[in-house]
Parts: structure tokens; sequence; C-alpha cells
């Protein structure tokens, strides 16, 4: 009989909406595709994603979030890796300060993604005391992976929207690691023209990858991206492979997505390119 192995286990913090692929509806699948098993502590759940949706109902979950992970406190869970996302309240990023002192370890691996807003201007419902909480929660990250906007408010420096000089990129990063974080990845780096992708620092030396790019946007391929990351560093990449890995799938996507004529607001069609992340996954392994 072929032998499995035992999948890691993660915990990720995320807001459910029930159209439009992003949150959990990305990081679930992916993960588990990668072989993680994630459980998933929900901030919120809503109708559809809020970008290019009105209408939407939104259901605040903020009160049942520490019951919720008290219960597997209780349970004795255990977990390899703790990943957050979008937070929408002060009081959830305080939540979440509690959810790492129960479950963080000198073992277990810390993924923030401070998602906080885009093209320069932060999302609705954040302000300035938003920014401080996230600041907080990327002390106590391992790794985070903010776009440029999120580097520029979580820095306090000018929003620079066509980043391509790696020295700029690396005083960047240095100041992101300046926070707390052990590492850095920055999403959203333009190193030559016709080319999109991320620099990474781990306190020791920058490293940039930015395959060709796909001229087309769509929402929640931050949660593709940072899903791949974590994926790949729980499976053993090493932080450079793994944004790689996150660049070069997401871009698939992005393609595929573009090649099914796929409304921007839906997200990308990942799911018919698993297949081929779980084959680049495996091929990263085994370098």
């Amino acid at each position: 009989m072929q032998k499995f192995q035992k999948p890691r286990q993660a915990a990720a913090v995320q807001d459910l909406s029930g159209f439009g692929r992003c949150s959990l509806t990305v990081a679930l699948p992916i993960l588990s595709a990668m072989g993680v098993q994630l459980s998933c502590l929900p901030t919120a759940v809503l109708s559809t994603h809020t970008g290019g949706f009105t209408g939407y109902t939104f259901r605040d979950l903020t009160e049942d979030m520490e019951p919720f992970f008290r219960h597997w406190q209780k349970e004795n869970f255990r977990f390899d890796a703790l990943y957050t996302g979008y937070l929408g309240s002060l009081a959830q990023l305080d939540i979440v300060q509690r959810f790492f002192d129960a479950f963080q370890t000198k073992e277990s691996l810390t993924l923030v993604d401070p998602v906080m807003g885009d093209h320069g201007v932060l999302y609705s419902r954040f302000d300035d005391r938003m920014v401080q909480g996230i600041r907080a929660l990327c002390a106590r990250a391992d790794v985070i992976v903010p776009n440029l906007t999120e580097a520029a408010f979580l820095t306090g420096t000018p929003y620079r929207p066509e980043m391509q000089n790696e020295r700029e990129m690396e005083a960047v990063c240095e100041k992101l690691l300046a926070l707390g974080p052990k590492k850095v990845v920055l999403t959203g780096v333009r190193p030559q023209d016709g080319h999109l992708g991320a620099a990474c620092h781990d306190g020791k030396k920058l490293h940039v990858y930015a395959p060709p790019h796909v001229p087309k946007q769509y929402d929640g391929t931050g949660d593709v991206f940072a899903s791949v990351l974590l994926g790949g560093m729980l499976g053993g990449c090493s932080l450079e492979k793994s944004m790689e890995m996150a660049a070069d799938f997401t871009r698939i996507c992005v393609e595929c997505s573009l090649m099914n004529g796929t409304d921007m607001h839906h997200g990308v069609d990942f799911e018919m390119c698993l297949p081929r992340l779980m084959e680049m996954q495996k091929g990263q392994e085994n370098s």
C-alpha cells in the first residue's frame, strides 16, 4: 500500500464570502491541494466579497471568534502554522493577539497578510488605529506579505506604484523588518517593464522574482499568492522558492481566467490549475 505523508496543520483567520474567490474560499482548497489541513476561524460571512458588488449581506462574527478558538484550545489542538488575512475591526485585531498567545509556539510558522489597502488607498473601515494594530500583529509574525500600499502605510513612507529600483525595494523591506517580523515578502514590484512579481528579504539579503506580467487584474489574487507561499514553506521549500512558486501560480491562474473570459470580480479560475500547482510543489520539494 502506498504511504502518504500526514498533512501539516494550519489555522486561518479570515472572512468567508459565499460568492467570489477570495479569503477562505481560496485558502482552503489551495492549502488542501498542497497537503495542508486547514482549520478556519471565520471573522465574518458575506453573501459576496465587497469588491465590485453592492447590496451584499454581512454577518460579523467578532463575538464568536474567541469562543471558537478557545474550544480548539480546550481540545488541545496544535497547529504548524497560523495565517491571518483581512481583519475588519480593532476588536478583531485584539482577538487575534490572544489567538497568537494561545497557539504560537517556537516551532510554528506565523504568516500575517496585512490586508488593508491597494492602489495607495486604505480600504473602508481602516484608519490610523487599524494600521497601528496591524503593525502590532506584524511584530509577532515570522513572515508578512504586504503589497506596496500596505508597505507604505506600515512604514510611514510615500506610496510608490512603480517600484523598479532594487535599492528602494531593499530599503522598504528593511523598514518592514524593523517592525519585528523575521521575513518579508513585498508584492507588486516591477523590476523591469512588462514584469510583475515580488521581493523577499530574510534579514540578510534581498531576492526579487518577477515573471512576465499578464495585463489583467482580478480580485483575490493576493489571497492566492499568500496561500501558495504558506503551503510552499510548510512543505519545506525556502522562502525564495515558495515566493517564486506563488508568483508563477498566480500568473498561471490569471492567464487561465483571461482565456476563459472570467469576470474580474469573480476571482481567478484557480480550481482547474490546482493539478499544475501540485506538480510545481513536487518539483520544488525534489529540487
